[in-house]
């Protein structure tokens, strides 16, 4: 059952479209989920029952989502407190306080928190552009959910891998131009890449995403998963 929560000043509602009628506090003074956090949701291997955990959790889109699809716990964890009171109320909200649970922490460090491999399935949506120059001039929590300030790729892949327990699945999102780094960081970790999928605004663009799940310990062995396409003749069908 939905509980009544409050709304901090430039702070809305907005309904996630599911079947359960799941909402999510967000702000346009704070980086808002996108597309990206939707497809890893429905991507991701995740178990009926056990522990997850979703890191770079943000306004906890990710974990609302996934607990429409599985009774097993989750635990989202972030870094940045307002992103973290969002979701939290967003779980309170929701009345999903029993299986969510909202951990204001930074990834580098939650595993030795946590311990390793508690975790059956790990899911993350990380920032994906390397820090610049420019970046300081940036909104801080837009510079922090678009760019590897506080995490880099080497970071979270280390994170996923201590998290996660021996034949357990890791799932992400992030941009192709990132894909060799990403599988080689993931191998390095003891990840093995298991399914990928390239993500495509139309059928004549380049892939402007990538899904990849891979498998703590796994044997080599990957599917390439039919693209998927966001637009068709002008109309969003994803």
């Amino acid at each position: 059952m939905s509980e009544t929560i409050q709304l901090a000043e430039n702070e809305r509602l907005d309904d996630l479209m599911t079947e359960s009628g799941l909402k999510i506090i967000q702000s346009r003074e704070v980086f808002s989920f996108s597309l990206d956090a939707v497809l890893l949701s429905r991507f991701a291997s995740i178990p009926k029952y056990g522990r997850i955990a979703d890191l770079c959790a943000g306004n906890g889109v990710i974990p609302l989502l996934l607990s429409d699809k599985t009774q097993a716990r989750i635990d989202a964890v972030e870094i940045q407190p307002r992103l973290a009171d969002m979701a939290r109320r967003s779980v309170t909200l929701n009345g999903l306080s029993g299986q969510i649970t909202i951990i204001e922490q930074d990834l580098r460090i939650y595993p030795k928190l946590a311990g390793n491999g508690v975790y059956d399935a790990v899911t993350v949506n990380p920032p994906y552009m390397p820090v610049t120059a420019g970046d300081q001039n940036e909104n801080e929590h837009y510079a922090i959910a678009r760019h590897e300030i506080h995490c880099t790729l080497e970071d979270v892949a280390e994170a996923c891998a201590r998290l996660v327990r021996p034949g357990g699945k890791v799932a992400m999102v992030h941009r192709p131009s990132r894909l060799l780094d990403i599988v080689e960081t993931m191998r390095k970790w003891r990840l093995e890449p298991k399914r990928m999928q390239f993500v495509h605004p139309h059928a004549n663009a380049e892939a402007n995403m990538i899904l990849i799940e891979a498998m703590r310990d796994g044997k080599p062995d990957i599917k390439l998963l039919p693209p998927i396409m966001v637009y068709e003749n002008g109309v969003q069908i994803v």
